[in-house]
């Protein structure tokens, strides 16, 4: 139990993949202007990332290992995600359309977001079994979640103030970014277990 504790502590508070790895900056920056957007790409990159690294886990340990594939790793993850982010979106249209039109503008955005390639490719570099993965990886995407509804929050509250001419837009956003990474950084000091 004191090891999914740990897992999952560590991948959102202390590990955050946007924030200390640095995977998945551009949707980081690039969908975290509203906060309704933010936490709609972050139901999705969580949906996303928690299938995509069981499939990824099952694929390494019962295909690609056993017939000595493991060069392929990168590339069956891409397809894996591609695939999976397109049956997402066949499904969600035919199931559960108002769903489907919330999500829809950022099913296509989840398919090159790095930080899906980054945690399945972490999650067999770790050596996780599958509760530990999906554990590490339902974590994490709530971790990235919690960084862009933070910076969401941050970049409403900036577009309501006056800032200087030059700092407005990107450059404020950049200079807001390393700030909240750097508080994060004060939870590295956490030791659990």
């Amino acid at each position: 139990m004191l090891t999914y504790i740990s897992i999952i502590i560590t991948a959102i508070f202390i590990n955050n993949i946007v924030l200390s790895q640095f995977l998945g900056v551009c949707p980081f920056l690039g969908v975290s202007k509203k906060i309704s957007s933010a936490l709609g790409m972050g139901a999705a990159v969580t949906f996303v990332i928690t299938l995509a690294t069981v499939v990824a886990w099952l694929l390494q340990y019962y295909v690609l290992n056993p017939l000595g594939l493991q060069f392929l790793q990168t590339i069956v993850f891409i397809l894996v995600i591609a695939f999976l982010v397109q049956m997402l979106e066949i499904v969600l249209k035919k199931i559960a359309p108002p769903l489907y039109q919330a999500l829809g503008v950022f099913l296509p955005l989840i398919t090159t977001n790095c930080a899906v390639l980054g945690v399945a490719i972490l999650v067999i570099q770790k050596g996780f079994d599958l509760m530990e993965a999906v554990t590490y990886g339902f974590s994490t995407s709530l971790g990235f979640t919690l960084a862009l509804w933070i910076f969401a929050g941050i970049r409403e509250h900036l577009d309501m103030t006056e800032s200087p001419k030059a700092m407005r837009g990107t450059p404020l956003a950049l200079i807001c970014a390393g700030l909240l990474a750097m508080a994060f950084m004060g939870f590295s000091g956490i030791k659990i277990g």
